[in-house]
């Protein structure tokens, strides 16, 4: 629609429609008004929601029995024993006795210096390969390829493939010294589909597939380590180039090299023992490169790598052994498959980080290496000093009766662990209560009391105290007492707000009136009150206050204990503060000490009506039943606003804005359309005019 904006009349229509769609308006405005004043509301009832969850939650601590049976542990010989309980601990005491050993772990440590020259120690921090020389004992080098391969199926299923290289294949004799792991558990290795079962895997030498007898899930994670008897590494270059690197590093063999070019021309080189360390790369013509094999790096000269591919067939220098212990859980092992890249820190590494239940750590000083089994106690054989009845020793076997047990060269005979003596792998013997037993640890638990063992002794025993801990059980129930003051400080604050009802929500117009500051102190005052005398909040406060002192009638509590009060905890003076409580902490100390069997269910009995259930019980259903209706009224953050009462009645009322601002556009534009007839109106009779007055003066 035109609108004509006074160029006849001379009114500034503009203004003139503004000022009548002002009063249009106002039912809007009061509208918009109660929206914002709904949303306020609403807000500050899920705040009220969050609080009791909070509440909720601290109900739920105080519902627990470990919040009223507090155990304190005292030794009379600390040095000797020491002791901690927790709250399913009985009253008790302990008398320990006669500790004849403690538990060590079993170590046992090489059985000569490591090094060739004592002068010149081994450097841990170089490659075995660089270092081999500086080792006492030979290193005994196998020659194949060191993999790893990690399977994520996309399906579950039995069989997976390690994707094998064309013309490569599981090395000779190397699956004993496999590891393959599902989500951490080790499967051992078979490769005799008949003695496949549910703890260990087939694996199929010639082509490298893994068959398991159950199905492994979907997005498991199959770790494998394998000595291939070759590694082949391709390369494709597109720009000039003419040398490159192996991947594997340090090479012992270089089997071919085949370069294809462009025009798939293949040609076939081979590689012999050069000068100066180097190997030469030769064909029929004679040299045309060099590697180097302490890096594998491969150089030629005059050979332009630009479009071509390259296939390397070669082999590297590595070794492997076992590192096995008996433990808690039985007997646990890993394979180790090391390249001559590696370094001695390396390899400690990797047995460190390994589950085979050991630690390794070499001594530079004393030029040795210790195995410690990570775990205390004797797991299998003899004890490291074992005697028969008549106190005789008696001759320990090695291997059959050791905790720690290696195999395989590098560790048995370059390390000197083949004979090495083992000593510790002993369980805990002492005397509880008259009764001479054993742990595997100094540190153990008996009926929920955890006993150290700091030293042998056989003179006086340690007597161990079981007590309730006062102190702990009354700093539980003050806790909960004031969080229980805090939320009736905030609930009562809120149901006690002033409402301000000359403060509404500001208009548009209005805002436009102040400034920023100004805005915020009116909406301070506007927001004030909203659950001011809420009925929900009022009787929750009630229900709470009715909870805490009506008397609790469980079975078993004692008659003087039925009641908050008889504990010494009471409601404040001050009416205004809505029933907050306050502790006189001696009468509650002295109830704690007297019978903590019924402060417990005073608080936290259970029971089919509620004058059988303890305080706690009672509130936590109260605190539930205000937050259901809570919810109801005003939902949360996950609610529709067709699930809750509010959100209802907000629904209806933005429907009533927007059917009243579509009427609002349709009297704005009749109010325009009858400014716009009359400005017309008066445009024609200014025309006739002036026709007429020009008639008159020609």
């Amino acid at each position: 629609m035109v609108r004509i904006g006074g160029l006849a009349s001379g009114m500034d229509i503009d203004q003139l429609v503004s000022d009548l769609m002002k009063a249009e308006r106002m039912p809007l405005d009061k509208m918009k008004q109660k929206k914002q004043v709904m949303e306020w509301q609403r807000d500050d009832y899920r705040s009220m929601n969050t609080l009791l969850l909070n509440f909720r939650t601290e109900l739920t601590q105080m519902k627990l029995s470990t919040s009223y049976r507090a155990r304190s542990t005292s030794s009379t010989n600390e040095a000797r024993v020491t002791a901690t309980a927790t709250s399913a601990a009985a009253l008790a005491s302990y008398s320990i006795s006669n500790v004849k050993k403690l538990a060590s772990a079993a170590t046992k440590v090489n059985t000569a210096a490591l090094s060739a020259d004592k002068e010149k120690k081994i450097d841990v921090s170089k490659s075995l390969l660089e270092s081999s020389g500086s080792f006492a004992e030979a290193i005994e080098w196998k020659t194949g390829s060191v993999e790893t391969k990690t399977i994520n199926p996309a399906e579950a299923g039995k069989e997976f493939s390690l994707g094998l290289a064309k013309g490569v294949s599981l090395a000779a004799g190397t699956e004993s010294y496999m590891n393959v792991k599902v989500n951490g558990k080790t499967f051992g290795v078979v490769t005799d589909i008949n003695q496949l079962n549910e703890n260990n895997v087939y694996v199929d030498t010639e082509n490298g597939k893994l068959t398991f007898k159950n199905s492994i899930a979907k997005s498991s994670s199959i770790k494998v380590d394998y000595i291939a008897d070759k590694k082949i590494d391709t390369f494709a270059f597109s720009e000039d180039a003419s040398n490159f690197t192996l991947s594997k590093g340090q090479p012992s063999s270089i089997s071919s090299i085949v370069i294809t070019d462009k025009d798939q021309k293949a040609s076939t080189y081979t590689v012999v023992n050069g000068e100066n360390g180097l190997w030469d790369i030769t064909d029929d013509s004679g040299k045309v490169g060099t590697v180097d094999p302490a890096t594998g790096k491969v150089m030629f000269n005059g050979i332009n790598l630009k479009d071509a591919s390259v296939k390397v067939e070669y082999q590297q220098s590595y070794f492997n052994f076992n590192v096995g212990s008996h433990t808690s859980k039985g007997f646990v092992s890993e394979n180790f498959n090391i390249q001559g890249t590696e370094s001695l820190n390396n390899v400690i590494n990797k047995v460190n980080s390994s589950s085979a239940g050991v630690s390794m750590f070499y001594d530079s000083f004393k030029d040795k290496v210790t195995l410690t089994r990570t775990e205390t106690g004797n797991f299998h054989g003899l004890d490291s000093n074992p005697v028969d009845k008549d106190g005789k020793e008696i001759a320990r076997t090695p291997l059959a009766d050791d905790e720690i047990v290696t195999s395989g060269d590098f560790i048995n005979r370059v390390l000197g662990f083949e004979k090495a003596a083992e000593t510790g792998g002993d369980n805990a013997v002492f005397t509880i209560n008259g009764l001479e037993t054993e742990r595997s640890s100094n540190t153990f638990d008996i009926s929920g009391v955890t006993f150290s063992l700091k030293q042998t002794f056989s003179d006086a025993p340690v007597n161990i105290s079981i007590n309730n801990n006062t102190n702990a059980i009354f700093d539980n129930i003050k806790g909960f007492v004031e969080k229980y003051n805090e939320l009736i400080g905030k609930i009562q604050g809120e149901i006690s707000e002033e409402k301000y009802k000359s403060y509404t929500p500001l208009t548009d117009e209005q805002r436009e009136q102040l400034s920023d500051k100004q805005q915020e102190q009116w909406e301070e005052k506007a927001k004030s009150g909203t659950l001011r005398r809420d009925p929900t909040l009022t009787s929750l406060l009630t229900s709470m206050r009715t909870d805490f002192y009506t008397s609790v009638n469980s079975e078993g509590i004692n008659p003087l204990y039925k009641q908050l009060s008889a504990i010494g905890i009471k409601t404040t003076a001050n009416y205004l503060e809505g029933g907050k409580l306050e502790i006189n902490e001696a009468e509650l100390k002295k109830a704690i000490e007297a019978d903590p069997a019924s402060i417990e269910k005073l608080f936290n009995a259970s029971g089919t009506t509620n004058d059988q259930k303890g305080i706690v019980q009672r509130l936590y259903d109260t605190v539930n039943t205000s937050m259901e209706k809570v919810k109801l009224k005003a939902g949360n953050s996950f609610s529709t606003n067709q699930q809750f009462t509010m959100g209802k009645q907000l629904d209806s009322l933005n429907k009533s804005i927007d059917s009243f601002e579509s009427r609002l556009t349709q009297v704005e534009n009749r109010y325009w359309s009858q400014f716009t007839a009359m400005e017309k109106a008066i445009q024609r009779s200014n025309e006739q005019m002036a026709y007429l007055m020009q008639q008159f003066g020609g």
